[in-house]
């Protein structure tokens, strides 16, 4: 599906066959001299099919393209090697600009190596969720990540991207990922937000290391941007928004309550694994319990299990320890 959601600005529709997600919006902004393309969707055929279709009916010169992504996510980057061998004759386009923030641009590299996943099965130690038989060979970035490096141009706070009449400003907001990016059009009040801010859906707020602080710093992102000057979100999942304070505190909230609730999990006294906790949280899935849950999706909501033990942990609240094989084990620690 292609529809203009603003002069010159197109969101293109690209499906995410058996995902949870349903579709990527991508977003295209038509200028004269270059256009921009925001976020590419999964490296395979389906979503290639969906996003070249779509810029092929807006009349999309491709060597006048350049590429920002939003966030490392497969579902946001993995396509982004079909622009960069893309031909003008028989020389390789080299003006081409692929844009996105330093930290985010090197894990994007970095998927495309064997050793990155093996490292990242670590976590399915430290979650206690290798007795349901999880690797890395289910985990969707993997089967669907950018396949090779790309020269990227790294974006900061404030810088400015300027495409046909618009001035996109990049917002820095990590928690989704250690280094999501939006753009600010501040004339037009215009929000590009990628997954820090959805509707109907909140984003997954995962575990990214022991030396970061994942939820506080997405409550932080989220404060960060409720007081600007928005007419339109353009966000990378489900519906447009023109009221971002109302979903930012409906965000907040879920958080809050998901923060109540695993700490009532946790029995005075005794320590949990995160695959304890995780499959006795309350998940809008369909699925009857733990055992019947796909596992990438295991993998995905130990992750924000974590990532919530781990904003007690820095509370002050819960004792954290590793296990004798490996896993993590949290405690709430008496008043």
């Amino acid at each position: 599906m292609i529809r203009e959601v603003y002069k010159d600005i197109y969101q293109i529709g690209v499906e995410l066959p058996n995902n949870p997600l349903q579709q990527l919006n991508t977003y295209l902004i038509k200028g004269e001299d270059r256009s921009l393309l925001i976020d590419t969707g999964f490296n395979r055929e389906e979503c290639k099919k969906d996003l070249f279709r779509g810029l092929e009916e807006l009349n999309i010169d491709l060597d006048k393209l350049d590429i920002f992504i939003t966030h490392l996510h497969a579902d946001h980057s993995g396509l982004i090697n079909e622009f960069a061998d893309v031909k003008v004759g028989e020389v390789i386009n080299l003006d081409r600009k692929f844009y996105a923030s330093q930290t985010d641009g090197f894990m994007i590299n970095d998927m495309s190596r064997i050793k990155h996943w093996e490292e990242m099965e670590e976590q399915v130690t430290l979650f206690d969720i290798k007795q349901d038989g999880v690797t890395y060979n289910d985990h969707p970035a993997y089967k669907f990540c950018a396949p090779a490096r790309i020269n990227f141009t790294i974006v900061r706070e404030g810088d400015i991207i300027s495409v046909g009449e618009y001035n996109f400003e990049v917002i820095e907001v990590p928690g989704h990922t250690p280094g999501q990016v939006n753009l600010f059009e501040r004339e037009h009040k215009i929000y590009i937000s990628g997954d820090h801010i959805l509707d109907r859906i909140t984003p997954n707020i995962s575990f990214w290391g022991f030396d970061t602080k994942d939820l506080h710093t997405y409550f932080e992102s989220l404060e960060k941007v409720r007081d600007y000057d928005i007419d339109l979100i353009l966000p990378s999942h489900r519906m447009i928004m023109d009221d971002h304070p109302r979903r930012v505190d409906e965000i907040i909230e879920h958080h809050r309550e998901r923060l109540e609730e695993v700490f009532n999990l946790m029995e005075t006294g005794k320590f949990f694994t995160v695959r304890e906790i995780t499959a006795n949280m309350t998940w809008r899935i369909r699925a009857k319990n733990w055992d019947d849950f796909p596992p990438a999706q295991k993998w995905f909501a130990s992750g924000e299990a974590m990532a919530h033990l781990e904003y007690f942990y820095n509370e002050g609240k819960v004792e954290r320890k590793i296990g004798k094989t490996g896993q993590v084990l949290y405690k709430k620690i008496e008043e």
